[in-house]
């Protein structure tokens, strides 16, 4: 680091060496992280506007509390990046998102100042006060300090957390940390974003309140307890915070996020308070950078760019993603039939949605970060004949999985599931990776599930899965396909019906999903045959049936979890069948993978071309003594 551009920035390794510096100079030290903070994402990636919206309040956080002797909860991980500056990771900053590099996210095994792993959101107060309760059960008076924002407040987790801290007795000593920068990834939506936008400031009643608390002591007191209910509506006259008041704690706030000296009197106050506490405080997303703060969207997340010029398109043709794929065929579906519906939990831009949502307003439904809710909202609808479709990333409907058995598939409802970033995801990690979704899905009964092997298959199959009476699922990666040129039409498919690619000799390749091209590659070199098999559930099974009494065995191929996917539905048909025909299993492993390039990820699953062939040939290795052949056998 150059000491000459960070003068304190550099002599901060770890959060004791910041609390050497007087108070007065943590402004310049806020200064300096978020010029750091830019120079460093500008030139890797990362995510982005996030963290520079919580330069100072990481700082005062970090200077006021005795970390990590004081547990400090970070939610919606993607504002951490500051806090890993400031805690010993400055000097590697530069690696976040790399394979053997940082993680995106609080990682407990990266650092002990991670106390709690984040990847989802709204986790923070339910691990907080877990931690509370545990350290006040051990006579403990370490401090425990939760950092809920950028949309986390909107899921119902928080408020089941907020509701059980209020209404403990003993009260725990928690403090949450609301940082209401009005974002998610996209804006924030639903009442709850309406009622914090009517917030004020309130120094004076805060410091009114607190006098009277201390002049009425025991607030079990009969007098006591009035004055609090008098003074809960008075307020509730100027600012709408009776909600959280109400729930048990104490609220203060809104105070201005940037303010260096209002955030540290307000959390030196607040470190001598009891019982749970509730500071608002205010901020701007992507504060600091003006282009960041003018397009808080864009900014989110970002590739490496020129700070000076910012984040420029790319130009020339460039082949579709499947996210693409999708909203494309959402509008065009939506045009044809009125009982279309889209919903999405907060993921508008990621699930591609953005031009649905334009021209489709009236059935458009962003139900912010509360994917329990978008699923049964979307059963809701089907009951009454609506048509929806829930638009959500693979290891987010993990987070509706009862509500998808429960609500849609008990009810054999017509709803279906279009889901994004299934299989190898990449750079964000395990918590975002959808590693399990064949697995969880073909489980539950009347589901029908689908993974498409290209971008056009992609797209009959959500026609499909759409036209289908029942719950349906099509499971697709992130990035783009092999480049197969899309239809516009508006056809199905054959439900259950597998594409043979090709027919070959001894052993037959089974390939699920977008995994095709490499067992393409092996299929035609060693003249095996190769089945698109597009249904994973139900199986072909005509087909399978067929095949094995023409081959020596099966090697299936998913981007999936191999325990209980879609080879152990193949291996499954077949010891119904009583039929011991050797099946190898290539699929992701029994672990969760680390961040690292998709490429990289597919590589050390045994994904990719050259790891397909060698498990094919360790399994049976007369097939390369004869040499490979040609693609016509």
């Amino acid at each position: 680091m150059d000491s000459q551009r960070y003068p304190r920035l550099s002599r901060i390794a770890l959060p004791a060496d910041l609390r050497q510096f007087p108070e007065t100079e943590l402004p310049a030290v806020a200064e300096e992280l978020r010029a750091y903070l830019i120079e460093t994402v500008s030139q890797v990636g990362g995510h982005f506007g996030a963290g520079l919206g919580v330069i100072e309040l990481t700082v005062a956080l970090h200077y006021l509390y005795d970390t990590p002797n004081d547990r400090l909860v970070w939610d919606v991980g993607h504002q951490c990046y500051p806090h890993k500056i400031l805690t010993g990771r400055r000097d590697r900053i530069h690696t976040v998102k790399k394979k053997g590099g940082l993680a995106p996210f609080p990682k407990r095994d990266e650092s002990e100042y991670d106390t709690f792993g984040v990847g989802h959101s709204s986790t923070s107060i339910s691990a907080a006060l877990g931690m509370a309760i545990a350290l006040q059960r051990a006579g403990d008076e370490r401090r425990v300090v939760a950092v809920i924002g950028d949309g986390a407040m909107t899921a119902g987790m928080a408020y089941e957390a907020l509701n059980h801290a209020g209404g403990m007795d003993p009260e725990p000593n928690l403090l949450v940390v609301l940082n209401d920068n009005r974002m998610s990834i996209s804006e924030n939506v639903g009442g709850l974003t309406k009622m914090l936008g009517r917030m004020m400031s309130s120094r004076t009643m805060n410091a009114m309140r607190e006098g009277g608390k201390k002049l009425l002591g025991d607030k079990k007191k009969p007098t006591a307890r009035f004055v609090r209910r008098w003074e809960e509506h008075w307020k509730g006259m100027f600012v709408p915070s009776t909600l959280f008041e109400e729930m048990g704690f104490h609220y203060s706030g809104p105070i201005d996020g940037h303010d260096m000296n209002a955030l540290v009197s307000s959390l030196k106050t607040l470190k001598t308070l009891k019982g749970p506490q509730l500071l608002h405080v205010i901020t701007t997303k992507g504060k600091g950078f003006s282009l960041a703060e003018g397009d808080q969207i864009e900014y989110h997340a970002v590739s490496p760019f020129d700070p000076d010029v910012g984040v420029v398109k790319k130009t020339g043709p460039v082949k579709p993603t499947y996210t693409q794929v999708f909203g494309d065929w959402l509008c065009d579906m939506a045009a044809t039939d009125d009982k279309l519906m889209g919903i999405t939990p907060a993921m508008r831009e990621g699930s591609g949605m953005v031009r649905f949502s334009q021209e489709f307003p009236a059935r458009y439904f962003d139900v912010a970060i509360a994917e329990q809710h978008a699923v049964t909202l979307a059963a809701g609808m089907a009951c009454e004949g609506a048509k929806p479709v829930v638009a959500i990333y693979s290891t987010f409907l993990q987070r509706g999985y009862d509500q998808l058995i429960h609500d849609v598939a008990l009810q054999d409802l017509d709803v279906l599931f279009a889901i994004d970033r299934a299989g190898v995801v990449g750079p964000d990690g395990a918590t975002h990776a959808g590693s399990f979704d064949l697995s969880y899905l073909r489980c539950i009964p009347n589901m029908l599930v689908m993974a498409p092997s290209d971008e056009s298959e992609c797209r009959q199959m959500l026609s499909t899965g759409f036209k289908h009476s029942g719950p349906a699922a099509v499971r697709y990666p992130r990035g783009t396909g092999p480049g197969v040129a899309v239809q516009p039409t508006l056809d199905t498919l054959p439900i259950g019906k597998a594409d043979l690619r090709r027919r070959g000799g001894k052993l037959a390749l089974l390939s699920f999903g977008t995994v095709l091209p490499a067992a393409q590659q092996v299929a035609d070199e060693f003249a095996l045959t190769l089945v698109n098999m597009r249904f994973v559930k139900p199986l072909d099974r005509t087909l399978i049936l067929e095949l094995a009494d023409s081959h020596e065995g099966f090697v299936t191929v998913e981007d999936n979890v191999i325990m209980g996917g879609a080879g152990s539905a193949v291996a499954e048909l077949l010891a119904g069948e009583r039929l011991s025909l050797p099946v190898l299993h290539l699929g992701l492993p029994d672990s969760f993978q680390e961040h690292a390039s998709r490429e990289q990820l597919l590589s050390e699953a045994g994904l990719d071309a050259p790891a397909i062939r060698k498990a094919v040939l360790a399994r049976w290795p007369d097939l390369g003594k004869a040499g490979p052949r040609s693609a016509a056998g």
